[in-house]
């Protein structure tokens, strides 16, 4: 069981799997609305500087009511996550909780914060990018960064080490501040608690989480040191990216089994973090302008959208500027008022 934060605020309930549609854990199910052809047009017909969009998927009440591809891509293309992944990476400390193999308001175990003040941080703190730790997440070459550094360079090989040395910045619970360091230490933690390195979490992640709900192509990349780049790395299908959010939508439930406790989507869903720009729960995203919208977000304009007032998932993979993504948003919210 975990317990909402006094910062959470009220949020609509998660709607139920729909009396009489089986579960779409092989195929979904499919209902196609052509209607919705002339506005997911705009999400294709973009700019130059606008990028690219591979792929867009509509659920609504667990049918596949629009899917289309671009650019070479398919029903079968995988695509990569980039921070989607830190979604990911939440549930599979779900797991671990709901296991009692993890608790997210214990002091986190990190070798490298024995004896000093970093040892009073927590794994929620941690979920919540609220660890008080230094890192600069920038992704423009010739910037200050420890991103590019952490995948590209001296932390490749060990991504959890790199971020965990980092020295602290502000009190454990303080200051909210995103950081893909922040996610590989979870996903160190998570290796530690599992056992057997890559080959063991890799068992793991698809015992637990992906093979349940039919995420048959996910393929997650690991470091040297056989811990999950929870971060950034995760390849999986669009189809199979709908299936998570579908998990998400459905509260953690899946064919009537339970792979996340309960309350565990409520909590990735309670905002630590608001401004009028952006919202963020623990490791998942919100809408400032639409709170009980969540949802997955990863560079270039990634997306697995959650709705619950519509029972719907929306998915979107691409390549588009974040300061073009806004093109994006506009066009999902009017495929979302037309169902």
């Amino acid at each position: 069981m975990v317990k909402a934060e006094s910062r959470s605020t009220t949020l609509p309930d998660l709607p139920d799997q729909p009396a009489g549609l089986a579960w779409p854990t092989r195929h979904w199910q499919k209902n196609p609305r052509s209607d919705l052809d002339q506005v997911a047009e705009r999400v294709f017909a973009l700019q130059p500087e606008q990028g690219v969009t591979y792929a867009l998927l509509v659920i609504r009440q667990g049918q596949l009511v629009f899917e289309r591809y671009n650019a070479g891509a398919n029903d079968f293309y995988l695509q990569y996550s980039w921070s989607m992944a830190k979604s990911i990476t939440q549930a599979l400390v779900g797991v671990l909780v709901k296991q009692g193999r993890l608790d997210i308001y214990a002091p986190v175990d990190v070798p490298e914060w024995q004896g000093d003040e970093r040892a009073a941080i927590t794994l929620d703190q941690l979920l919540r990018m609220s660890s008080g730790l230094e890192f600069s997440e920038d992704y423009v070459d010739g910037q200050v960064s420890d991103v590019i550094p952490m995948l590209q360079f001296e932390g490749r090989h060990d991504t959890g080490a790199f971020a965990a040395n980092k020295p602290l910045l502000n009190p454990p619970g303080k200051v909210w501040s995103y950081s893909s360091g922040t996610t590989n230490i979870i996903c160190r933690i998570i290796k530690q608690v599992v056992g057997g390195g890559a080959s063991g979490m890799l068992r793991f992640m698809n015992d637990e989480l992906f093979e349940p709900v039919g995420m048959r192509t996910a393929t997650p990349k690991f470091d040297t040191s056989g811990t999950f780049i929870g971060s950034s790395y995760l390849m999986a299908s669009p189809q199979d990216f709908a299936r998570f959010g579908m998990l998400y939508l459905r509260n953690g439930v899946w064919d009537g089994r339970e792979i996340l406790p309960p309350l565990w989507v409520d909590y990735a869903r309670t905002p630590t973090f608001r401004d009028k720009e952006q919202c963020y729960g623990a490791h998942w995203w919100l809408r400032p302008d639409r709170p009980d919208w969540f949802y997955c977000g990863g560079y270039d304009g990634q997306r697995i959208l959650c709705i619950p007032e519509k029972d719907v998932v929306v998915v979107r993979l691409g390549r588009t500027p974040v300061g073009e993504v806004s093109v994006i948003w506009d066009t999902i919210d009017e495929l979302v008022a037309m169902l």
